[in-house]
């Protein structure tokens, strides 16, 4: 029997041409850019959803140490004898309180934004400007 001639080719091999890998390079370069600034929003958004949401607890906080004691605390945050402790991260500073209203400052380490709240009868901190409503710069 004769042998039937075999073919000597070596397979070919698969693969992506340089081009092509820098075209997908520069694809995933171009969605990064668009990508990440929108989470540093994001990331900015939660830094100012912590601050207020502290200043809200502290409202609460203050309350109650109204009930107990006839006035509003006026000291160091945190502090035993305020029933209350802010987020990590964020520094709560009440800036007045009388008997008869209190305000307050929130910053947190990562943004420059500060957010204030006063309640009652006494001056409204900056960017405040409403009455228990906490407003952020």
């Amino acid at each position: 029997m004769a042998r039937s001639p075999r073919n000597h080719h070596h397979p070919s091999r698969g693969g992506f041409t340089l081009i092509e890998l820098l075209i997908v390079v520069v694809i995933i370069g171009v969605l990064a850019a668009i990508a990440i600034p929108k989470f540093a929003s994001t990331k900015e958004k939660s830094y100012v959803a912590t601050m207020k949401s502290d200043l809200r607890s502290l409202v609460m906080a203050q309350e109650v140490y109204l009930a107990d004691n006839g006035t509003y605390y006026n000291g160091a945050v945190p502090n035993a004898a305020l029933r209350y402790a802010p987020s990590s991260n964020t520094t709560v500073t009440i800036v007045n309180a009388t008997p008869s209203g209190w305000a307050a400052s929130a910053a947190y380490t990562g943004t420059s934004k500060t957010c204030a709240l006063f309640y009652g009868n006494v001056a409204a901190v900056a960017p405040a400007v409403v009455s228990g409503e906490p407003r952020c710069t």
